[in-house]
């Protein structure tokens, strides 16, 4: 999973046919420098996710470089 890309604004993991802008936010600083990832599937009852400023479900890198 290492090969994906992840937005730098949003943490998000993207799926594997994004190159160019985050499925998420439309930011397009994406990399493949990252480490780590959890899936939030409830984020209104995250405790990570509130922490991680997340408001959509789905898998976000814990650590962007």
């Amino acid at each position: 999973m290492a090969d994906r890309l992840v937005c730098r604004d949003c943490h998000r993991v993207q799926g594997a046919e994004i190159e160019s802008q985050c499925e998420a936010c439309g930011g397009t600083a994406l990399t493949e420098d990252w480490a780590g990832y959890v899936v939030i599937a409830h984020p209104e009852r995250s405790d990570i996710a509130e922490e991680m400023e997340v408001t959509e479900p789905g898998k976000y890198a814990l650590k962007v470089r």
